[in-house]
């Protein structure tokens, strides 16, 4: 570890304080969906280029996606950050994203301020929609990360954990189509679309028994129905099929199909199913980075909690950990209270003095594991050979 760098890092980092602070307010201020963050997308770009990154912006199509880059004086390594600044319906910035995407911005400004003397490359991306469409996921099958050589991202929790895993994910719809009849005086003549969708239901919940323990498949209906005396002629449910890896959510999700098909062929209907919303991959942590960050986190006087935050949620940044080395730890902003997010409470925990020093943390340790893989070759060599034999 190059500690040489500490101060420097600390000064940068409390120079920056006040224009963070102030990016992550004006976010909580304009919470915005996914795919409409305007307002937030344009606030980091505003303040990427005051700090000399050359951003495009739209990008890849996504008007609220960006990607913004400052190029060393010197050739090195390629660093990304990826910023996410989504909020969620009725509750704004329940997920902490005002504060997750000030924090990794302000990591990937942190660092450029260093490269010209150190070299390499800091990228940072905006990637709109995590909580439904990520496109983190429209990334990394894109071309995005074939020159970026490790990808960090962050959340904020109620304590610093070491970065963990999350379930590989799937949304699916399902549609069932019948034959429409009236409800008393001839449902005999119908082929009722709703009994078909419930015994999907039904079907899926009797084969729960033999689904692995960390499986999890839950949905509802979207369409019922229009009246009770009317037999539906269509009915419509979406599903999240989730498991711990690819080849399990693979199995899982051909098995939930097969309900579905049962279910319609009992009720002499058809069924249609598709993709509804796009598919999250489970996260590969890159223990050989995750070590370093923890250390350099020590360092600050922090101890990382000691298990692994393994999520029973999903995220996009599974995607990106599948194509290069990646880490997604978490900082805490609750001061010691266990809250948890996509509440009114976490929201509001975004906004104290706790949630600020866990980003300054954080942006910290970053940069500080950002500077050790370019300075150091045998750490850059045990974190690609980890990546080349985990994928």
């Amino acid at each position: 570890m190059v500690e040489k760098y500490t101060e420097k890092i600390q000064n940068i980092i409390k120079d920056l304080r006040p224009e963070l602070q102030e990016l992550s307010e004006y976010i909580y201020e304009h919470p915005e969906l996914g795919h409409e963050e305007f307002l937030s997308s344009k606030a980091h770009v505003e303040l990427l280029k005051n700090h000399g990154f050359e951003v495009e912006y739209p990008y890849l199509g996504v008007e609220t996606a960006f990607r913004a880059i400052y190029k060393g004086e010197k050739e090195g390594l390629a660093i990304a950050y990826l910023s996410e600044y989504d909020a969620l319906p009725g509750i704004g910035h329940g997920c902490g994203h005002n504060l997750l995407g000030s924090t990794d911005t302000g990591a990937g400004i942190a660092l450029s301020k260093l490269v010209d003397e150190i070299g390499g490359t800091v990228v940072v991306l905006g990637t709109p929609a995590e909580e439904t469409n990520g496109d983190k996921v429209t990334m990394a099958a894109a071309d995005t990360f074939d020159d970026i050589d490790v990808a960090f991202c962050t959340h904020p929790s109620d304590g610093y954990y070491t970065s963990g895993t999350s379930m590989a994910m799937e949304a699916i719809e399902f549609r069932f189509y019948g034959k429409t009849a009236h409800a008393a005086a001839a449902p005999f003549e119908g082929l009722n679309a709703l009994d078909a969708c419930l015994n999907m239901f039904n079907n899926i919940n009797s084969f729960r028994q033999q689904m692995h323990p960390s499986a999890r498949v839950h949905g509802v209906i979207k369409d019922g129905g229009e009246a009770a005396n009317i037999i539906p002629e269509y009915t419509r449910a979406e599903f999240y099929v989730r498991a711990m890896d690819m080849p399990y959510l693979n199995e899982l999700r051909e098995k939930v199909i097969k309900c579905a098909e049962a279910g319609a062929m009992a009720a002499g209907c058809t069924m249609e199913w598709d993709y509804y919303e796009a598919s999250y991959q489970n996260l590969v942590t890159n223990e050989s980075l995750s070590k370093r960050y923890n250390q350099n986190m020590k360092l600050l006087g922090v101890k990382m909690q000691e298990e692994e935050r393994d999520s029973m949620g999903s995220m996009d940044m599974g995607n990106v950990s599948q194509v290069v080395p990646a880490i997604n730890p978490y900082f805490e902003i609750t001061n010691g209270k266990t809250v948890s997010a996509h509440t009114i409470e976490f929201r509001e925990c975004t906004r104290t003095e706790e949630a600020y020093k866990g980003m300054e943390n954080t942006i910290a340790a970053f940069t500080q594991t950002a500077i050790d893989l370019i300075t150091d070759s045998t750490l850059l060599e045990s974190v690609k050979e980890e990546f080349n034999n985990s994928i």
